[in-house]
């Protein structure tokens, strides 16, 4: 697995709940790299569960999201918003069995769109939920205009 540098580090004032590792509240994920998959590790505890030991059904979806994004910007030298988001709880993720894998990768592209696939697995590798993740995407330019993008290069930088 190859670490994905945060691009997004370079922003002043960077919080997203998702990846800035500055946010006190955030999930703080880190994101590497493994074939067609950006994948991230990340360790729930009680702060984010729904029912008693089990991961919150809004962190799981915000997981799969900030992952789908990831997989853009690193697989398609791209950033973009996301359209829509169809989760599929397959089975519950409980707090207590540790460290869970969520990977991400690009299953179609169509001008100005992306569809990935984002999928959230135990510790013992089984899918608990998957969601399909339909982005609009921007140049480049048009990214660093309207959303404070700082550039896919800088997610290309080594570790």
């Amino acid at each position: 697995m190859k670490k994905i540098h945060n691009g997004y580090s370079i922003l002043k004032d960077y919080h997203c709940f998702g990846c800035s590792p500055d946010n006190p509240i955030g999930l703080r994920l880190d994101f590497y790299e493994e074939g067609e998959y950006v994948i991230s590790k990340w360790t729930p505890t009680h702060e984010y569960e729904g029912y008693h030991n089990v991961l919150h059904g809004g962190i799981q979806a915000t997981l799969m999201d900030e992952i789908a994004n990831w997989a853009i910007i690193r697989k398609l030298k791209q950033t973009g918003v996301t359209k829509s988001l169809t989760v599929n709880y397959s089975k519950s993720v409980y707090i207590h069995k540790g460290e869970l894998t969520i990977r991400a990768k690009i299953v179609d592209t169509k001008k100005n769109e992306a569809t990935v696939l984002a999928e959230l697995l135990d510790a013992e590798g089984d899918v608990r939920s998957s969601a399909m993740v339909s982005y609009a995407t921007f140049p480049d330019q048009v990214a660093r205009n309207k959303f404070h993008f700082p550039g896919y290069e800088n997610f290309f930088l080594e570790e």
